[in-house]
Order: C-alpha cells, then structure tokens, then sequence
C-alpha cells in the first residue's frame, strides 16, 4: 500500500481550475519528483496534499482519506511541507524558526533536543543559531526551512522548488542532505523545474503539463524519454 496516493484530484482558485484529474502514489520510504513547467499545477498538487488549497477527488495518506482535514491537522498526521520561498520568519532567529518547526508538540524538552539534532545535520547554519534568519544566504534559508520542517520528525516531506535561485554548489549540497534522509527511510516528494536535480535524486517522476500527468515511471527510463529530453532536459 503506498503511504500517499492521489486519485482523481482536482482543485481550483476561484473559476480557474488547477488540477484536472492528477493521480498518483509515493511508496513509504520511496523518493518521488514531479516535473513541469510554470502553470502545470505541481505546486498545487503539493497544497491538495497539505490541505492548503480547495480540491475533490480522494487524498489516501497510509491509506487513510485526508481531504477534508485542515493543514494543521494533516502536519500533525506526520506531514511536512516547506514551500516555494521557504517562508522562514526573517525577524525572529535561526533557532527560533526551528522551534516553530515543533509547535505541535507538547514536550519542551523533547522539542529543542530534537531542534539541536536537526542542527547537526546542518553545520552551515548551527553557527548561525542566534542570528537572524533574513540575514542569511538564499542557501542557508533553504536549508533553515527544511530543517524546520524535520523538527516534527514527519514521515512524508514535500519540497516545492527546493533549488529555485540557488548556486548550482548549493543545491548539490541541499540534495545531498535530502538525499541521505531518503537513505534513512524519509519518505519525499519534490516539485521541481530543475529536471536533470529531480531525477537524479529520486526513484520515480511524474510530468505534469496544464494540470493533468501526461508521463510516468522510474525517473531513470523518463531521463531517456523523448518528450522530457527535449521539453525538460534541453537536448
């Protein structure tokens, strides 16, 4: 059973229609992209997840129906989702923003070993604790927000545009770091327009083109794929 699956979900703002019908799954433990350009409806596949935008159709989260549970309620569920711009907390500190990452716990003390633990997985930014958070690199910023996100020790972590405005150094790095919670059972789902990133750093992919999944499979047989070579992959 996959831990998440989407079956026919459809989702607007407003009269516009986002999403026309997108199905698919994310085995536990499995790391899976979604490619398309600007418009195709990727970031709003990750917020029916969330809960964050209006949908019909049926979200399964280990195999358990979510669609109609408030965002608070599905990041509870062991949910997180660090969106497009990271939406870090710039006036308050480095270790402040990791404590917002655990404010569904009930354990204080719980909730700062696991913001130290987190910080050693990122010693870029450890040095930085007391420091304010909008005074860091794009980088650093990003790696904040996932942080952040990893506080609550989620069991599905989406990742919208992870690598959008980042130096090529800085997002091998950032997926290096993803890529070894994938290693160590992270289950994660990743939009990206970086196509060659996103499918070398995950199992399978799935296209979306003007809000409908148009292509699918294992991300190393759709790198050879006609139709992402040259929409996605320039060549």
């Amino acid at each position: 059973m996959p831990l998440l699956e989407l079956t026919d979900v459809e989702a607007r703002y407003g009269q516009i229609k986002a999403l026309h019908g997108v199905s698919l799954s994310v085995d536990e433990g499995e790391a899976v992209s979604i490619l398309g350009a600007n418009g195709a409806g990727k970031t709003t596949t990750l917020r029916a997840i969330s809960g964050t935008v209006r949908k019909s159709g049926k979200v399964l989260f280990d195999g358990k129906p979510i669609g109609g549970r408030s965002p608070e309620a599905i990041a509870r569920l062991g949910i997180a989702h660090v969106p497009e711009g990271r939406e870090i907390y710039g006036e308050l500190t480095v270790w402040e923003n990791l404590l917002i990452g655990a404010c569904f716990s009930r354990d204080r003390a719980g909730s700062k070993r696991e913001c130290e633990r987190v910080l050693e997985l990122f010693p870029r930014i450890a040095s930085r604790r007391g420091q304010q958070a909008g005074t860091l690199s794009g980088g650093e910023q990003q790696m904040l927000a996932l942080g952040r996100a990893l506080v609550a020790r989620p069991r599905l972590l989406l990742l919208d545009e992870p690598s959008l405005g980042l130096a090529p150094t800085v997002v091998s790095a950032f997926y290096d770091i993803v890529t070894s919670l994938n290693a160590e059972g992270l289950t994660v789902l990743i939009v990206e327009q970086n196509a060659s990133v996103a499918l070398d750093a995950t199992r399978n992919t799935y296209v979306l083109e003007v809000g409908r999944v148009v292509l699918g499979g294992p991300s190393a047989e759709l790198r050879q794929h006609e139709r992402v070579r040259s929409s996605y992959l320039g060549y």
